[in-house]
């Protein structure tokens, strides 16, 4: 996070677009929480100086904020912020309008819109955000002219824009950029007018604040969005931080100013850092763990952070009492003082001290033997970079808008005049104690470094430059780690570690070992591979003093692992299989069980209900079979038919002797006529003659009698064989009503409606004949 919209810089460090130049860039955070997934903690400001808000190098960009804005913008809104899309425009972004880059601001500026909406900002917040980048814009072009004694500003259209967009009142604006409020220890207060070179001064201020202030607002609204919520340690257990810090670079310009001599403190105090946690940590390790070795000199730069920050003595002490003295105190008064309280040190220089080094100036170079180096510093303008105070006019005024967002950002507005007693601090001591709570965090942290080589000066990722790679690899403390590490030994690991990673290359140690104590184990291993001239054994770790020892253990793990896998794998393997046997085994026998209760259930249910069956008046023909399980399918359509023919068994046995013909007929009906006719008298008694019998046939039973007598005499038949109602059709499919008559000579065809005429009449014996030929 650059700058608001400025984290897709492309540079790999660097205040505006500077290679090797802090920024402000937050530590981002991740919070574990027991042994649940990260969760982002937040960023936390890291200390830098907002001076590339108003000043950069030739060729160098501001914050990348500035031209996303000015070139992605779309012309409605530059046109409400009172801006135009060209950088050269305005004082802060001209130095850059012609810089190349690689990034693109107009999709980067959408791209930073977008991302500002998805985590949480709303249209009114992000629009504060733009219309203060504007603001701080327009302030860079204000220009002052000197009236006599006075000071006036150049044009008030540019002042009512930035009253517009701060939601200020512009008179307010004008005063605020011309006048200085003082109160004098009577309580009174006055007016003081700037000097042109004031005015300038405090505009330039009040423009970093903004955007320092800005910046700030928005660390701390994203943290405000991100943070993990009702977090409770007893519920979630102990969380633990990994933090990711991006650190500065050292810089050695042509010239090099205040700000490169913050930056280069800060590289000395992270550098001292870096030496006690890795070069004095590595040799007290030693000394702890009780290993005889051979110490190494290494260059502790705990006297240069000393020159620059020690109390009464450093160049910042000197820089602060410089700055509140009374009267007319310039840059060379300062390096005076310098040159005076720091002649005796051994990395402190000017042309004072050296009459014949020609590379400096008198009055006006300082030199400091860095770690990396000697920088030669010019003092001109350190005091004023120094001062750097931001009028309390100005802080009001910000408190004072209307916009609640610009409100927020400057609580300390509130206070009046007569009630902000104590003097502010200077730039440099800012700074320093900025430095020195960083530097205290990471002490208590467990430091992992990633350290970057510039290769080259022309950001080719073709070139490789041998002398910049050296200076740097020199000046990063990386020889003295690769001496100490050389001289001891290049790997350690606590014993049971050790133990839990190789034990599987040694007969004693896998799968578990036996013996009294995990150091005995290790020390089997290293015996086993031959590497005891390798390794020393310490108190409560292993010491390995080449890779080769490391690549011999690794190789023979890395052969064994598979080994390890699959044998691992055949053993889970057997035993989900045996696992699956046994519950399949569990199934069938549940399945069994159940199946035997569900056959005696049925059997139970059956003896249930048909029970009295002998008693019934129709012998269980109306009792309901239970359904069967699928087993007994077979068995219960059989039980059923058993069942029918004992039915019909007790039925027939209760039907005389005289009606079994009646019955072997109406047997022989069902088996023919089955399917065919639903209604074929299989529930009355069947009577032969239906013609001459008065209940089937009341009206013409009389005139049938007499025919059928009339023929009895005349064919001479003995009896009536059937007779009854049937139906012709013909050929046509066009029915007719007849009667038929068959006795045990003829057969008769009659008209029912003629008194029962005989339409035609054959013989019994041709009918029959014709029927038998037709089945041999």
């Amino acid at each position: 996070m650059e700058s608001p919209g400025g984290a897709l810089s492309s540079t790999p460090t660097g205040m505006p677009n500077r290679p090797g130049t802090p920024h402000y860039r937050p530590a981002r955070r991740l919070k574990r929480q027991s042994e649940t997934c990260p969760q982002p903690e937040g960023a936390g400001m890291r200390p830098s100086h907002p001076l590339g808000v108003v000043q950069q190098h030739k060729g160098e960009r501001n914050f990348h904020s500035f031209y996303q804005l000015l070139r992605g913008g779309s012309d409605e809104i530059l046109k409400s912020f009172h801006l135009e899309n060209e950088p050269a425009l305005y004082t802060y972004t001209r130095e850059g309008a012609a810089a190349a880059t690689s990034n693109n601001d107009r999709s980067n500026h959408k791209a930073v819109t977008s991302a500002l909406e998805v985590i949480g900002f709303s249209k009114e917040e992000i629009s504060s955000i733009y219309q203060i980048l504007a603001a701080i814009l327009l302030l860079g072009n204000v220009e002052f002219e000197s009236e006599g004694e006075s000071v006036q500003i150049l044009g008030q259209d540019i002042v009512n824009h930035i009253s517009e967009l701060t939601a200020t009142d512009p008179d307010c604006v004008t005063k605020g950029l011309l006048y200085r409020t003082v109160a004098t220890g009577g309580g009174e207060v006055i007016e003081k007018g700037h000097t042109e070179k004031d005015a300038c001064f405090g505009r330039d201020a009040f423009a970093k604040a903004l955007y320092e202030r800005l910046f700030g607002w928005i660390v701390s609204r994203i943290n405000g969005i991100i943070e993990v919520k009702n977090y409770n340690p007893v519920l979630h257990g102990k969380n633990t931080v990994i933090g990711v810090l991006d650190i500065y670079g050292f810089e050695i310009f042509d010239n090099n100013s205040f700000e490169q001599f913050c930056i280069n403190y800060c590289n000395e105090k992270l550098q001292q850092l870096f030496i006690e946690l890795i070069l004095q940590q590595e040799q007290e390790e030693y000394q702890r763990e009780g290993i005889t070795w051979q110490h190494i000199d290494y260059f502790n730069n705990q006297i240069i952070v000393d020159l620059v920050e020690q109390q009464h003595k450093g160049i910042i002490s000197i820089l602060d009492e410089a700055c509140l003295s009374v009267g007319k105190v310039t840059d060379t008064v300062c390096l005076d003082s310098m040159d005076t309280k720091l002649a005796q040190h051994p990395h402190y220089t000017s042309r004072k001290h050296s009459p014949t080094d020609k590379t400096m100036d008198f009055q006006k170079h300082f030199r400091i033997r860095h770690y990396a180096g000697d920088v030669t510093y010019s003092v001109e303008g350190f005091l004023d970079k120094n001062k750097d105070l931001l009028f309390q006019d100005f802080k009001r005024l910000m408190y004072n808008s209307s916009n609640p967002v610009l409100k927020e950002m400057w609580p300390d507005g509130q206070l009046s005049i007569t009630e902000v007693t104590k003097r502010p601090q200077t730039a440099a001591t800012l700074f320093k104690n900025s430095i020195v709570a960083l530097v205290d965090k990471l002490a208590c942290k467990e430091p992992y470094y990633v350290r970057c080589i510039k290769p080259n000066e022309m950001k080719s990722p073709v070139l490789f430059d041998d002398a910049r790679c050296q200076h740097q690899v020199a000046y990063l403390g990386l020889l003295e780690n690769v001496m100490v590490r050389r001289a001891g030994f290049a790997y350690r690991q606590q014993y049971a570690r050790f133990l839990q990673r190789y034990k599987m290359t040694c007969e004693y140690t896998w799968p578990n070992h036996l013996m009294t104590s995990d150091r005995d184990a290790v020390e089997a291993i290293i015996t086993q591979h031959g590497f005891q001239g390798d390794v020393a054994y310490g108190h409560t770790k292993l010491f390995v003093r080449t890779p080769r020892t490391l690549f011999t253990l690794e190789q023979e793990r890395a052969t064994l692992i598979p080994i390890l896998v699959l044998f691992l794998q055949k053993v889970w393997r057997g035993a989900l299989a045996r696992l699956r046997c046994r519950r399949m085994r569990a199934i069938y026998t549940i399945m069994g069980c159940y199946k035997r209760y569900k056959v005696k259930a049925h059997f139970w249910e059956v003896e249930r209900r048909f029970a009295g069956v002998r008693t019934m008046p129709d012998y269980g023909k109306s009792v309901e079979w239970p359904a069967p399980p699928a087993a007994l399918a077979q068995f219960h359509s059989i039980t059923t038919m058993l069942h029918r023919r004992w039915w019909a068994r007790q039925i027939v046995k209760n039907i005389p002797p005289s009606e079994m013909l009646e019955v072997r007929a109406k047997v022989a009906a069902l088996t023919s006529l089955s399917g065919e006719r639903k209604h074929w008298g299989v529930g009355r008694a069947w009577e032969r003659d239906y013609l001459s019998n008065v209940r089937d046939s009341p009206q013409t039973s009389s005139a049938f009698i007499r025919v059928s007598k009339e023929l009895k005499n005349k064919d001479g038949y003995s009896q009536v064989v059937f007779s009854g109602f049937c139906r012709k059709v013909n050929r046509f499919n066009k029915s007719t009503d007849r009667a038929l008559l068959i006795t045990d000579k003829y057969v008769y065809k009659l008209e029912p409606k003629k008194q029962y005429k005989v339409l035609k009449r054959l013989p019994l014996d041709s009918i029959l004949g014709k029927w038998l030929n037709r089945a041999k």
